[in-house]
């Protein structure tokens, strides 16, 4: 027996939008008020039957019935619209990050253990197939110990993103493009392998020194405290459009490499003594015009939330996951030293 969610979302960009058609989709789930300090006419969201709000309190004030509110405001305004939700006794779905520091994630979790109420961190890429075969694997040990892990992320992010006056490129409320591009490739990593430490980095900004206050490329190496050393390589830089995402194993008895323009594919599996599956097929990438992101996997959060507060499963990627990847950016960014000397 399914109880309906009510759900608000709080920004409505290209994800808060996104994340309204799929609360929509979901039988179980329905979509009572939405808000952005820009009016409906900008945002371009039509929908007269739901209402629309200006503020966050506003909505809270009005919107007594509401159970979750979807969070997918600019990254800086995640972590202290979160507990105000959570202080009006809501559960709250946050897009990545969950905030831009460790110090204001932990905010988040106590006052969400402080009003028993849920928060649910966007990580799409758990629900990719190929992350989930990957996780299987990982777990059964059919790589045994691992010697080696490789995370390649080239991306296109260019004057079509970063617009005059936009948000995308500041450090207040973007962040760094960890943050932004890449924290969920930096969850998958800690989801597979876990923590890492004596982390070492090159970063550069090259193509974004008129349109961003941070790097645009990095090179990073770390060990991981489980066991194995790592790497990630990443760019904003790539001329026109997506390169890869990708991600090399070698282990002691095997060697796994995910790879595509969204690691959607996987191209070496390679282990003593197995034999790989058909996996189901992947979502096509969230397309936003001039630029595209990852696989499209909203639809499975909802339902994990839906399912959850239902009390028929658990939390996908709960709050303590999403601010360890918070930490884990932070800790890389301190290698880094500030973004503008770069």
């Amino acid at each position: 027996m399914h109880k309906p969610i009510k759900f608000a979302v709080i920004g409505l960009g290209h994800i808060g939008k996104r994340h309204a058609a799929m609360i929509k989709g979901n039988p179980n789930a329905s979509l009572v008020a939405v808000c952005d300090v820009l009016d409906a006419n900008d945002t371009g969201f039509n929908d007269p039957e739901t209402p629309y709000y200006k503020s966050i309190s506003e909505l809270l004030d009005n919107e007594l019935e509401v159970d979750v509110v979807n969070i997918c405001t600019p990254n800086g305004f995640h972590a202290s619209q979160t507990l105000e939700a959570l202080e009006a006794r809501k559960h709250v779905v946050v897009e990545k990050p969950m905030a831009l520091s460790k110090q204001d994630a932990e905010q988040v979790i106590f006052k969400a253990l402080q009003v028993s109420r849920q928060v649910f961190t966007v990580m799409q890429n758990r629900y990719s197939p190929p992350v989930k075969w990957l996780r299987q694997i990982i777990q059964e040990e059919r790589l045994g110990k691992i010697f080696m892990v490789q995370m390649n992320c080239f991306w296109n992010r260019d004057d079509r993103y970063y617009k005059p006056g936009g948000w995308h490129g500041t450090a207040d409320l973007d962040g760094g493009v960890l943050f932004t591009q890449f924290s969920h490739f930096m969850d998958i990593m800690y989801w597979l392998f876990g923590d890492i430490c004596n982390i070492k980095g090159n970063f550069g900004n090259f193509a974004h020194r008129h349109s961003t206050k941070f790097e645009d490329a990095g090179s990073v190496v770390f060990k991981f405290v489980n066991g194995g050393m790592g790497s990630i390589n990443y760019s904003t830089a790539v001329w026109d459009r997506n390169l890869e995402s990708s991600i090399t194993i070698i282990g002691e008895r095997g060697t796994v490499k995910i790879a595509g323009q969204y690691m959607d594919d996987v191209s070496c599996c390679h282990i003593q003594d197995y034999e790989m599956p058909e996996l189901e097929p992947v979502n096509p990438p969230n397309d936003y015009g001039g630029y595209k992101g990852s696989a499209s996997n909203h639809a499975a959060v909802i339902e994990n939330v839906v399912e959850t507060l239902n009390g028929n499963t658990e939390v996908a990627t709960n709050a303590l996951e999403g601010m360890k990847i918070v930490d884990i950016i932070e800790r890389i960014y301190q290698v880094r030293g500030p973004g503008e000397e770069i």
